[in-house]
């Protein structure tokens, strides 16, 4: 009766009825009774009940009754309890072996499943498809190639190379090691490919970032007779967005739609969210995220971070507020990891504080990343101490903190002190890698440390090989370039081993803006517009060049082609803090409430800084104005009107904290200076490039930002 229940599906029926057989005491429970009861158990109590069962009746020893028991644990994840029956047991066969390794595999315990097959062949036991189909997923994450391989001569060895699922587990750990190469051949060599044959090649190639391969075993798969499942298309949304093919993403879209996937499945969901995300059509996105019927801490993880790495970090704060607020959703270590970035955006101290404490509650402190991103935001939000502070509590054999620490000291101008902490690096034996290398380079290029900069460019190739990247080429661009070197620059870029994209160029046009080059800056321009068209900054930056030596006519032809291509300029504002609340102001705007007050207090500050020697940069202003009304427009920057605010808004010497969007112009910054020295306060500003911490007239970037 209990096995006619279970068979049939009926498994609360089928516990009922062994706890009646129980209950009526006039028939034993036999060896045959407790593998199917097992198999019914829909909770853990009822399985710890059956245990005790099982325990008080001496079935424990018998080599069935103990792998339902073992199976059972794994099945709600008390693998741990498994293991003790597994230990307890006195004779064990090749299917409590698997049955114990799959437990571990299944509840994410790669280690322990790795000491367990270790056991297995110590004791001499033959594996099988099983052993082989369920150890060789963890040997990636483990990174552990060696026992991959041995599992590989195993197979080779006893004939088990043509079992479909033994080749589809080598071609998926090959896939995660990144030696397509190997995967290819055994996939090659497969007599018999099914649906998920296929599916672990396209993965493959997605996973390695070779989109256009990918692309071409699926349009393969489907000449073989193949049609796409779940697992296809995920790996089809992801292969979009890596080739940035936003028209075909709707196509991919479409698809699951018409195999109504996208409602039921969080999986192709969270898929066709983060393609969405990629493409940076984060309406989309979120429409496809408010349509999903069930959604996990993925789907939120997915689409926090989709307007976080599209720049809208306001966007995303909402979206993880809204997610607290759900009960059933429990914020995972992805979700830090997505919210933190924002907060380091926005220069948010106080949430990013929050979620420290919480880091701490729930034991996370000591997770590398999310440890690093915590880093970062007190960076960030202009406490460098603090986060010197958390750098050394947090794990540092990886290289991840030290970039977050080192890149922390360069945006605050302390380059040489970025330089001592990757001698610390060294020194303590960790790798660096190439993202260490663009936060060096970029610190000694905030810092003017030229010579530096160029023996760490040096360094990286010589000592570490590591091939210089746009990025690493774009840093010593702007190294040389802001150092007036611009014809090394120049020079530079033409001898560059491969195309230069939009931010080596950006760089050089930067720097011929703070030099003033007019006609490299030209030339520069017009390569940026080939690679880049539609990013107004460079624009910007180009009218500036003109405005700068009076060139209204260049000015005004910029400004025809920014109107031509329907491109508009990113509005400036600031940000400050005052008791607890947010103030952002926006260049020119008198909607404050405090405005009568802000115009007022600047036009004493100014006054006040003419007096000991700041002569206003007429140069910065793109209109073709009388000088009084140009004035006017410098005392209106957002980040002036946020300075005033701030002055009058806290007690004497305090200090001010300022966020702004874009770049500090270079009036603003020697005003700030003056500034600083007649309201004997500390001004801290942080633009889209760097930290200006501005004392007594100086500002710790040296003039060099």
């Amino acid at each position: 009766m209990i096995s006619g229940f279970v068979r049939n599906g009926c498994f609360e029926k089928g516990v009922d009825c062994y706890y009646e057989l129980v209950k009526e005491g006039r028939v034993r429970p036999d060896f045959f009774t407790y593998p199917v009861v097992l198999k019914a158990c829909g909770c853990l109590s009822d399985g710890r009940k059956i245990h005790s069962w099982v325990f008080k009746l001496g079935y424990c020893l018998d080599l069935f009754v103990a792998s339902s028991l073992l199976h059972m644990y794994s099945r709600f994840g008390f693998v741990g309890d498994g293991r003790r029956v597994f230990d307890e047991m006195s004779v064990r066969d090749l299917g409590t072996w698997n049955a114990m390794i799959s437990g571990f595999c299944q509840n994410g315990k790669a280690v322990e499943a790795l000491d367990v097959f270790r056991e297995m062949c110590m004791e001499g036991v033959k594996m099988d498809s099983m052993t082989v189909s369920s150890i060789l997923p963890v040997c990636a994450p483990l990174n552990n190639l060696d026992m991959g391989m041995f599992a590989h001569v195993y197979v080779i060895k006893n004939g088990l190379e043509f079992d479909v699922y033994v080749s589809n587990a080598l071609i998926n750990m090959y896939a995660k090691f990144g030696m397509l190469a190997l995967a290819r051949s055994i996939f090659d060599q497969m007599m018999v490919r099914d649906l998920v044959s296929w599916n672990s090649l396209i993965a493959a190639y997605e996973q390695n970032s070779d989109p256009i391969a990918a692309l071409g075993y699926f349009v393969e798969m489907k000449r073989n007779g193949f049609q796409p499942d779940i697992l296809t298309f995920v790996s089809l949304a992801s292969i979009v967005a890596q080739s940035g093919d936003a028209e075909n993403s709707k196509s991919v879209h479409c698809c699951i739609i018409k195999l109504d996937l996208i409602r039921g499945d969080i999986f192709i969901g969270n898929a066709v969210v983060d393609m969405y995300s990629k493409l940076g059509n984060i309406d989309y996105a979120h429409r496809v995220f408010d349509g999903m019927d069930n959604k996990d801490v993925i789907s939120w993880n997915t689409l926090i971070t989709g307007y976080a790495q599209n720049g809208l970090a306001s966007e995303a704060m909402e979206v993880y507020k809204t997610m607290r607020e759900c009960e059933m959703i429990v914020p995972s270590q992805g979700t830090l990891v997505s919210i933190l970035p924002a907060y380091s955006h926005v220069g948010a101290l106080r949430q990013g504080m929050k979620v420290h404490g919480h880091t701490v509650k729930i034991g996370l402190l000591s997770d590398i990343y999310v440890g690093t991103c915590l880093i970062d935001v007190y960076a960030k939000c202009g406490r460098l101490n603090d986060a010197m502070m958390l750098f050394k509590q947090v794990p540092r054999k990886s290289s991840v903190p030290w970039n977050a620490i080192i890149s922390g000291h360069g945006i605050h101008g302390q380059g040489e002190k970025s330089l001592s902490l990757f001698g610390e690096m060294e020194e303590e034996g960790v790798k660096p890698d190439h993202v260490t290398f663009v936060s060096l380079l970029s610190a000694c290029s905030h810092a003017g440390l030229i010579d530096q900069g160029q023996q760490c460019f040096k360094l990286m190739q010589e000592k570490y090989c590591i091939q210089p990247g746009l990025k690493h080429f774009g840093c010593i661009v702007d190294l040389l370039g802001r150092a007036g070197h611009l014809d090394m620059a120049y020079d530079f870029i033409k001898n560059m081993p491969v195309r230069p994209d939009a931010s080596v160029w950006g760089a050089l046009l930067g720097a011929c803006r703070i030099h003033g080059n007019v006609e490299l800056g030209a030339l520069a321009s017009e390569h940026l517009f080939e690679v880049d068209v539609e990013n107004v900054g460079y624009y910007v930056l180009l009218s500036n060049i003109y405005a700068n030596v009076g060139r209204w006519e260049g000015v005004d032809k910029v400004r025809s082609l920014v109107n031509n291509r329907g491109l508009k300029k990113t509005p400036g504002w600031s940000s400050i803090e005052v008791n607890n609340r947010f103030g952002v102001f926006y260049t020119g705007n008198r909607s404050h409430p405090l405005s009568e007050e802000i115009y007022k207090e600047l036009k004493v500050l100014m006054a006040k800084i003419k007096n000991i020697g700041y002569v206003p940069d007429y140069s910065f202003v793109l209109q073709d104005v009388e000088e009084d009304e140009k004035e006017q427009i410098l005392t209106s920057h957002s980040e002036r009107l946020a300075i005033a605010f701030g002055i009058i808004s806290t007690p004497p010497k305090t200090p001010i904290h300022i966020f702004k969007n874009l770049r500090v112009c270079g009036d603003c910054h020697n005003a700030t200076k003056y500034i600083s020295k007649i309201t004997e306060r500390e001004i801290v500003v942080r633009d889209s490039n760097r930290f200006h911490h501005f004392s007594n007239g100086d500002c710790s970037c040296g003039d060099h930002w």
